[in-house]
């Protein structure tokens, strides 16, 4: 089965501009989502606003404050204009909308400038035991999951992962990491579990703003910068960081951050990009699509870095 289609009614949208935002909209900006539908607005007071509705969740609420709390740190992401609200029987939130920027820093190491940004995203996040849930993680970062098999359910498709056969190489790769993930632990943090290029905006060499405050987690600082450096993209938007890329991500994580990772922490750093790469390829063979996140010789390569 599909995943429900997003068709959010006009008459509601604009009541709920109104009672929570205090102006109708003027116009549509844009429109676009994945797993939410995004809906850029310009209000009758002049305001550019975005709103956002997907399906009632428990850890939008935790979602919003970590973003509120980063926009008040200084953190370039869009000032939260609202809470999680009831919109029917879904939730919204809404946001200051920041225009422009490009997918890819201007820099001579592109992979700097993406780990340079993540590290100070971590370093500002509030605690975990500040903010609410932040459960269920999303399906691509859930290597914890509870489900049975290997893997959890994509949050967009009723198809069952581990009821589709094979690629023998993704499953085996995907439980070589999990197996690696699960050796150790170390202290959580929140961070962003979805570092992709199309989620960030820059200004030259600066970063603009981040976006896809939906995609927070709680995992260990390695494990999250492991996803983040397997995810950003240093050439074109369209692709994932390369093994040269990850090792350079997280080279400048560790120095932005000002400790050096522990030889534990950077073979779950590389295990947990294996997995959310992994995670990835598994949907996409189980959907019909081409496998693009990961290849066999690429996950060979990164859990030689993962599994000693």
């Amino acid at each position: 089965m599909s995943p429900r289609p997003f068709a959010v009614d006009p008459a509601r949208l604009a009541q709920w501009c109104r009672q929570q935002l205090g102006s109708p909209p003027a116009e549509e900006i844009f429109r676009s989502g994945h797993l939410s539908a995004v809906i850029g607005l310009r209000l009758a007071d002049n305001r550019e606003v975005v709103v956002k509705v997907r399906p009632d969740s428990a850890r939008t609420t935790a979602c919003v404050e970590v973003q509120r709390r980063l926009f008040e740190a200084g953190y370039p992401c869009p000032r939260p204009l609202t809470g999680a609200v009831r919109f029917g029987e879904d939730i919204a939130t809404a946001e200051a909308y920041v225009p422009g920027g490009e997918l890819l820093p201007r820099v001579e190491d592109p992979a700097r400038a993406f780990a340079e940004a993540f590290a100070q995203l971590i370093g500002l996040a509030p605690r975990p035991a500040e903010v609410s849930t932040l459960e269920p993680t999303p399906s691509w970062a859930a290597w914890r999951h509870t489900e049975d098999g290997l893997w959890p359910r994509p949050e967009d498709s009723d198809v069952d992962l581990n009821a589709v056969a094979g690629p023998q190489w993704i499953d085996d790769a995907g439980r070589r990491a999990r197996d690696r993930l699960r050796a150790g632990d170390s202290d959580a943090v929140i961070g962003h579990c979805d570092w992709l290029a199309g989620n960030l905006r820059w200004s030259g060499d600066a970063l603009l703003v981040v976006h896809d405050w939906d995609s927070m987690t709680v995992d260990s600082e390695a494990v999250l910068a492991g996803f983040a450096a397997a995810l950003c993209s240093t050439v074109t938007a369209d692709e994932l960081a390369t093994v040269e890329d990850t090792e350079r991500f997280l080279i400048a994580y560790c120095h932005e951050r000002g400790r050096e990772f522990s030889a534990d922490e950077v073979e779950r750093a590389w295990a947990a990009g294996v997995w959310t790469r992994v995670y990835d390829a598994k949907y996409q063979h189980a959907v019909g699509r081409p496998v693009t996140s990961l290849t066999e010789n690429e996950a060979r390569e990164r859990l030689c870095r993962a599994v000693t």
